[in-house]
């Protein structure tokens, strides 16, 4: 009685070894497969110029989705039932999907950026508080490097909700730079300095026509606005070029550049 017990556990433990060896090679061809698939894929779509902004989004989701056929297939090997196990599925997920609505919501919102586009890999966008550009769209958020090289990453719900600055949709941007210079300077003087740097600069277009006007009479000074446009890559350098050399140019031909000052009268008692 003993023998045809310890035979039968000994066949049951046979019969479940080669199973789990099963899966395990499983496994382990299916995920080599999946990870192939992918990079043949996604070099055909490469040369047929696939827009980067899908290529991340589509090989998160894709790896998720193949995955998931994964352990699937692996689990039925082993002797689990499939209708079983997606009716357990079915119900885990539901329970999953009620705890984390934060990150579906996350999934819906990177659905939204796929299809409606309001920026690609490589624009600098801004929203919120967050300002980088954009290395990858994934299905539950998106990575941002900023001008200092953080890496940040934002939840797509958080885009999706929020209006979004995009610096870079358009290839050309403007630059607008207030001047204040003191209430005794020349106004034509001051302009015509302005106008030459802003001549003798390569990254300034001349179209749209660049703009030098007396803005406003601020409390301690005359407030000149310049506005020009260029080219997006050349947008902080002309910035800091144009305010070096207005400095400089001021000092050279006396005009006062004014600062806060305080006159402090005292009385003896």
């Amino acid at each position: 009685m003993f023998y045809e017990i310890f035979e039968k556990i000994g066949e049951k433990g046979i019969e479940l070894l080669l199973k789990g060896l099963m899966a395990i090679g499983i496994w382990i061809v299916g995920s080599y497969l999946i990870k192939t698939s992918k990079k043949i894929v996604f070099k055909k779509l490469d040369k047929q110029g696939m827009d980067p902004s899908l290529k991340s989004f589509f090989d998160s989701l894709g790896t998720a989705i193949l995955y998931v056929m994964l352990v699937i297939i692996t689990i039925s090997t082993v002797g689990v039932q499939t209708s079983s196990l997606v009716a357990i599925l079915g119900a885990a997920g539901l329970a999953i999907g009620l705890a984390l609505q934060g990150s579906l919501s996350n999934f819906a919102g990177g659905v939204l950026i796929i299809i409606f586009r309001p920026f690609n890999v490589g624009d600098f966008i801004e929203s919120g508080s967050v300002s980088g550009t954009v290395k990858e769209i994934q299905i539950f958020q998106t990575i941002l490097d900023t001008v200092d090289n953080k890496r940040v990453i934002v939840p797509n719900a958080q885009l999706s909700n929020n209006s979004i600055i995009n610096y870079t949709k358009t290839p050309t941007r403007r630059l607008d730079i207030i001047f204040g210079v003191g209430y005794n300077s020349d106004i034509e003087l001051v302009k015509n300095i302005l106008e030459k740097i802003v001549a003798e600069h390569k990254s300034v277009l001349k179209d749209p026509v660049p703009v030098i006007r007396l803005d406003n009479l601020g409390s301690s000074s005359l407030n000149f606005i310049l506005r020009v446009h260029t080219l997006n890559e050349n947008y902080l350098d002309l910035k800091f070029d144009i305010t070096e050399q207005a400095k400089v140019e001021f000092d050279k031909n006396k005009i006062e550049i004014p600062f806060p000052k305080m006159d402090l009268n005292v009385k003896n008692l």
